[in-house]
């Protein structure tokens, strides 16, 4: 028996009975009373009232499979193989693992938790059991390298125009692959090249991490923000959320595909959290006013020497004294 299985029962609110949650998932009421504390270890709020039973105390939003389908757009949904999984190592990893198996569509994996979840550059990515969304896409393009310029700066248009259909407000997007709100970084997104060009054919790993109700971060070292932080007037259901950017991720990548980067440039500077600000690049070796991109989705800097156009690495606002 799985935590999840239990929590399912116990999301309406009620007190259940050990011996009827024993019954209903054709347990020992010894494993219902473990699963209980296994749930409660992971954070979940269950009261043991004794001679009753177990009640949940606060709601617990459960990623469900189906509900994520029901969410997908018709097309969306014939096209993809989702796995939705309790734990895994990473979801670009299960991604590259779907493939292999050979499964057909295109492969979606979402997780409830990441044991060893990245971010850009290699660096670990906080994966908390329950608390966010965690969601990778395996998608192909035709041609050579050069058809993914700017492909992340397209998903990050496509995750803002999801997140402000659901309610949103006051998106930013950082260069290449930051998703913020004014409290700080909400999400991040990457995208993981796969094997060698085959054929004029291009597969991509594009890995999406959202906060969606984390409340605390204490080994993260720098602002960041949640949807339940910022919008708490409002539900946000990560079985929604899930739907509503596949759907995004598939609708950005077909007009990209087709069209090219150009018809993102306007959304995505729209968007653009650095514009006018002085920034640094290159690892320090380089500053200047940040100026929106070009064409190709290079990042626009004013120096003294000209337009400069950063085409990798990281820019991040200048220190000053």
């Amino acid at each position: 028996m799985k935590s999840k299985a239990l929590l399912n029962l116990l999301r309406d609110g009620e007190v259940h009975s050990g011996e009827s949650l024993a019954e209903q998932l054709g347990v020992s009421r010894t494993a219902v009373w473990k699963q209980v504390r296994k749930a409660m270890e992971s954070g979940c709020d269950i009261a043991t009232i004794r001679g009753r039973g177990y009640k949940l105390l606060s709601p617990v939003d459960l990623l469900d499979e189906s509900e994520i389908v029901h969410g997908l757009d018709a097309q969306v949904r014939s096209a993809i193989h989702l796995s939705v999984q309790d734990e895994v190592d990473s979801t670009n990893a299960e991604v590259l693992r779907l493939w292999r198996s050979g499964s057909t569509g295109v492969p979606v994996c979402i997780a409830d938790c990441q044991t060893a979840g990245r971010g850009r550059r290699g660096r670990a990515w906080q994966s908390p059991r329950g608390e966010n969304l965690y969601l990778s896409m395996g998608l192909t393009f035709h041609g050579g390298f050069s058809v993914l310029d700017g492909l992340s700066l397209v998903l990050g248009v496509g995750v803002a125009n999801a997140l402000e259909t659901l309610g949103a407000r006051d998106i930013g997007l950082k260069w290449p692959n930051d998703i913020f709100l004014p409290g700080g970084k909400l999400g991040g997104i990457l995208v993981e090249l796969q094997g060698e060009l085959q054929e004029g054919i291009v597969q991509v790993i594009v890995g999406i991490g959202i906060n969606v109700h984390m409340a605390q971060a204490p080994g993260v070292d720098q602002p960041w923000a949640s949807l339940d932080g910022a919008f708490p007037d409002q539900a946000w259901p990560r079985n929604r959320l899930a739907s509503s950017l596949i759907n995004a991720v598939m609708d950005v990548t077909a007009l990209f595909a087709d069209e090219g980067f150009k018809i993102f440039r306007a959304p995505w500077q729209a968007r653009d959290i650095f514009e006018g600000q002085l920034l640094r690049a290159r690892e320090g070796t380089l500053e200047g006013i940040g100026a929106g991109i070009d064409d190709a989705g290079n990042y626009l800097l004013k120096t003294n020497e000209g337009t400069v156009p950063v085409r990798a690495g990281e820019i991040s606002l200048r220190v000053t004294a």
